[in-house]
């Protein structure tokens, strides 16, 4: 099977010109065009030479850091932009969804602008009046179907966008980051409708998001970006696993000058977690309720818990100083990198310390101290009995 899109070597270079621009009258504009200019040129890479095949009902993740290149990619890819080297091979046509009113007029209605991005998009009118209520119904703005665009909120306006790429039948739908500025019922609906064209119609996806669970459950391959260079291609929660914890800059204890706690530390004993706060307050505190929430590297939480939630009643003597740990008893987590959220109250409301996501939490080989071989998907190692009659 041909790919449906080759990207071939493609390189995007952008020439930076260093000169300080400073307020000139006429008289020194004048006289600087008679003194020799010290200005300097740079040339910056925002894609280096970047090769990859998607192959035809692929939903492909695009990964990286801000400035990393993704964008660009999907602009050279869309046709906005030309690459400075390299070629793209398209063997469909090809929808974007890149920024909120691309490809709209502010003066048409949402019914002519319909027609009028299905047409950039290179749909026939027969095509975009065959699903033109389909796209009306799933963006939600029949109501206001003859209003000018103008007076459509940004929202409005990437529900329609979004309804129309992905409706009209082009083979390859190509979305940024710009689901980001749908609520949350909005961007649930689209996934549900990207996952649709997906599996269901065998059309291709490239997908670029800051959210990871989003990826993770859209996308089984995913491309990994940095600094405009194609660091990793591959399963997209093994892609996830790398880019995460080769970005996070928190280790598994850390400590505070300025906070009521002072210290918090977190380590897997065997087939135990072992979480340890110190405080220090100006006053006793009669019920340190110390809570913590783990979370996937996706941030999706796992477990949490706090003394209270767990039924415990006695806190010992108030003390202004003390340290709470917790044993967390047979977990059995998949291995794999864990973020930890850390919060401290008095047992009665007052919040004293709230540090989201301040540890990591590195499992490793958890379940094997059960002396048994267990492969899981998922997170948390089930412990099972089984009964069969």
């Amino acid at each position: 099977m041909k790919p449906i899109l080759e990207i071939k070597n493609i390189s995007k270079k952008f020439r930076i010109h260093h000169e300080k621009q400073t307020y000139l009258s006429m008289r020194d504009s004048i006289s600087s065009m008679f003194k020799p200019h010290t200005s300097s040129d740079e040339n910056f890479y925002a894609l280096d030479d970047v090769s990859f095949d998607v192959f035809p009902g692929d939903s492909v993740g695009i990964i990286g850091k801000n400035g990393a290149g993704k964008s660009t990619l999907l602009k050279i890819l869309s046709k906005i932009t030309p690459p400075s080297s390299g070629k793209i091979i398209s063997r469909g046509r090809i929808a974007s969804l890149l920024e909120v009113g691309t490809g709209f007029h502010a003066e048409l209605s949402g019914r002519e602008n319909i027609f009028l991005n299905g047409s950039i998009l290179g749909m026939r009118r027969a095509e975009i009046q065959r699903n033109f209520d389909s796209i009306v119904d799933f963006s939600g703005v029949e109501k206001f179907l003859d209003t000018p665009l103008k007076h459509y909120s940004s929202g409005m306006q990437l529900r329609l966008a979004f309804a129309v790429a992905a409706f009209l039948e082009n083979e390859i739908l190509i979305i940024d980051e710009v689901l980001a500025v749908g609520d949350a019922e909005f961007q649930k609906k689209c996934m549900g409708k990207m996952e649709d064209v997906s599996k269901n119609q065998g059309r291709t996806i490239l997908f670029v998001s800051h959210n990871m669970g989003a990826l993770s459950t859209l996308c089984h391959k995913s491309v990994l970006l940095e600094k405009g260079k194609v660091k990793e291609i591959g399963n997209t929660n093994n892609i996830i696993n790398d880019y995460l914890s080769n970005n996070l800059h928190h280790s598994n204890s850390v400590t505070y000058t300025d906070e009521i706690v002072k210290e918090i530390s977190i380590k897997q004993e065997r087939d135990t977690i072992v979480l340890t706060a110190r405080y220090e307050h100006d006053k006793p505190i009669k019920q340190p309720n110390l809570g913590f929430v783990i979370y996937n590297l996706t941030g999706n939480p796992i477990t949490g818990t706090n003394p209270l939630k767990s039924g415990i009643s006695e806190f010992g003597t108030p003390n202004e100083k003390g340290t709470v740990s917790i044993r967390i008893s047979s977990p059995f987590l998949a291995d794999g990198i864990y973020s930890v959220s850390i919060w401290l109250n008095d047992g009665i409301g007052d919040m004293l310390f709230h540090k989201p996501h301040c540890l990591n939490l590195e499992i490793l080989q958890m379940s094997t101290y059960m002396e048994k071989d267990l492969n899981n998907e998922g997170y948390v190692v089930p412990i099972c009995n089984w009964e069969f009659s």
